[in-house]
């Protein structure tokens, strides 16, 4: 069995990690009611003896003493992992395993990087090791981060250069919330796979969802306490904000993403699985997710979708966690995560019944990875996390270049970044190189779609 380590740097970081962990706790209780410490929790959190002082507690078999999350807490604003140290998860992390400073980056990327990278390097280095060695065979780091401020942006990629350095073999799975104006930072070259959640497109999900729950057109009654969805108790808050429904759903599609590394299912899927099948370019590992049941994950009873409904639901742009329809643009693969009792069969039908309506490239026609794991989410009876590396993200790319450009044009903001020791312009010129060679690899591609499909001559085999 392997361990995944997961990295919360910033503000909103922390909190949809909190999140995360707090649904992942109380779906492994709804499972292991024994108490007993098995192969699927030791996947995310490790067994502590508090009597024993030190490291020395750790208990590999038997009855669960004291959990604690396979994480590191990093925020040079010290208010909101406070706050998750005077929660109800108080005790599911490790005090040593936190990083935090009271000065902040006030909201520049530079400072994140620059400063608070050289700065902390060595204590975060540390902390990093010592999650590592905790690890019977660390598989991945999951980074949790937002690209809206400065600690969780720039201190978050000196963080993944820092982890490819020290850890090569291990691989990166990047969880990122961008801000509605987006920012341009030299990001991600150095990712193994990176899911980005514009916040502009969890806001329409939230508002859609309301606007669904007020019209009653999903029902009335609404569960005061869903296992789903309800994480009010993993931070003290006074009341509802939207962003603590929009961490939610990130923090449910990272439960359903880890589902097959927790729990026992029949054709379980690897974390290294998802890269190797789905990014055949190293630098094309931008994903497209979609999660279902989506629009009842608002605490509300109502009748579950049709086994089909839901593979076409992920498929719907509606269901999308970017603005994007991938139906229309070219796929490189697709991974479909299912949790329920589903059958293999189910998932081949549908991919028989939806594979006319999507266009793959010529060369990977069959670009399908599928994953199957017995445990559904708590309160449902069935699933489905859909991952497609599609060029359907290169309008937002698009869009981010042209943004950026607007503003250095006229050097706005830019003596803000130039004033921290060690950046210079050529940072900002190399950054739009970047992105322009990104977006011309999909214009590549899409230049390919509607070609016929050659059938390739079948190896002959010499006797």
């Amino acid at each position: 069995m392997t361990q995944s380590v997961v990295v919360q740097v910033g503000q909103c970081g922390n909190q949809i990690g909190c999140c995360f962990w707090d649904l992942a706790l109380r779906e492994h209780a709804a499972v292991n009611q024994k108490g007993i410490y098995d192969e699927a929790i030791s996947s995310f959190f490790r067994n502590v003896d508090t009597r024993v002082v030190g490291d020395g507690g750790s208990i590999s078999k038997g009855k669960i003493c004291s959990l604690k999350a396979r994480a590191v807490l990093i925020d040079m604003e010290e208010g909101v992992v406070n706050e998750i140290l005077q929660g109800p998860l108080r005790d599911v992390f490790d005090t040593k395993q936190l990083i935090t400073d009271i000065s902040g980056s006030g909201n520049n990327w530079a400072v994140g990087h620059r400063v608070f990278g050289s700065l902390y390097q060595d204590q975060i280095l540390e902390k990093l090791r010592k999650s590592a060695e905790h690890c019977d065979c660390l598989q991945c780091f999951f980074i949790i981060h937002s690209m809206g401020g400065g600690t969780g942006s720039g201190l978050g990629t000196f963080l993944l250069k820092m982890l490819e350095d020290e850890f090569p073999e291990v691989y990166r799975f990047v969880t990122s919330i961008y801000p509605s104006e987006y920012h341009l930072y030299p990001l991600f070259l150095i990712a193994s796979l990176l899911m980005f959640f514009p916040r502009k497109s969890l806001f329409d999900i939230i508002s859609k969802i309301d606007l669904m729950v007020n019209s009653g057109k999903l029902g009335t009654t609404v569960k005061p306490k869903s296992l789903v969805t309800s994480s009010s108790g993993a931070l003290k808050t006074r009341h509802k904000k939207p962003f603590d429904a929009m961490n939610n759903i990130v923090a449910n599609l990272l439960l359903n993403l880890t589902s097959s590394a927790r729990f026992e299912g029949s054709l379980n899927m690897d974390l290294n699985e998802i890269s190797m099948n789905l990014v055949p370019f190293p630098q094309l590992h931008y994903l497209v997710s979609s999660l279902t049941p989506l629009y009842t994950l608002t605490d509300v009873n109502i009748p579950p979708r049709r086994l089909d409904q839901m593979f076409s639901d992920a498929f719907s742009k509606d269901h999308q966690l970017l603005r994007a329809d991938p139906k229309h643009s070219l796929y490189l693969a697709c991974a479909l995560m299912v949790r329920g009792n589903v059958q293999i069969s189910d998932v081949r039908r549908n991919i028989e019944r939806l594979k006319p309506s999507l266009q793959f490239v010529s060369w990977n026609q069959e670009g399908w990875k599928t994953s199957l794991c017995s445990i559904p989410p708590v309160g449902h009876s069935h699933s489905l996390l859909a991952l497609a590396n599609n060029t359907c993200v290169k309008p937002t790319f698009m869009e981010l270049k042209e943004r950026f450009m607007r503003l250095y044009k006229k050097k706005a903001h830019l003596h803000h970044y130039l004033q921290v020791e060690g950046m210079e312009e050529s940072c900002f010129t190399e950054a739009v190189s970047s992105l322009s060679a990104l977006i011309q690899e999909y214009n590549q591609l899409d230049a390919t779609k509607n070609m016929p499909v050659q059938d390739l001559p079948r190896l002959s085999i010499a006797m």
